[in-house]
């Protein structure tokens, strides 16, 4: 009985310690948009390394790379989906040291997903500041660099971390 107490203990304080890391990364993204209305809205781009990085203001409407652009209800439909598809995994998945890489993963894209969800609701649109000229790369912000580098850091994980016995253990948990 003392074990198990414990064990639902221990898996109430990752769940709580995943949210609280959510909720910090949800407020840092929404600092830096912030401070980008402020400071670069209407303003000449801040030129950061000449030709190749700069700082410049752009409300995004649409998805990454300017995708479905004004659609409202499908982004929040997204948002609602990713939601649900991270929880049910995030609960799968077993709470044990090696599959910390995929909680990391999962918090991070959440928080992207709700960090530029909130700009939705709030604004009508996306605020991106990030701009590398060098590559004419799209526009970004600190939530989509959640999502990237986590989706990237999954596929990774997925194609050279995870064995199939560990996949085995998260679907027939």
């Amino acid at each position: 009985m003392n074990i198990a107490m414990n064990t639902e203990k221990k898996t109430y304080k990752h769940y709580l310690t995943s949210i609280i890391c959510m909720v910090v990364l949800i407020i840092l993204d929404q600092i830096t948009k912030l401070c980008a209305i402020k400071n670069l809205k209407n303003q000449s781009p801040y030129i950061i390394i000449k030709n190749v990085f700069q700082l410049e203001y752009l409300e995004n409407r649409g998805a990454a790379f300017g995708l479905f652009q004004n659609q409202r209800v499908f982004f929040f439909a997204s948002v609602i989906l990713i939601t649900i598809i991270v929880v049910l995994f995030y609960y799968r998945v077993p709470m044990e040291q090696r599959y910390l890489p995929l909680r990391i993963c999962a918090v991070c894209i959440m928080a992207g997903a709700w960090g530029n969800c909130i700009d939705r609701i709030r604004l009508n649109y996306v605020v991106d500041f990030f701009y590398f000229k060098l590559i004419d790369f799209p526009i970004f912000n600190v939530a989509d660099i959640y999502v990237t580098v986590s989706t990237i850091a999954l596929a990774i994980l997925i194609c050279f971390y995870y064995k199939e016995e560990d996949f085995e253990r998260i679907l027939h948990r």
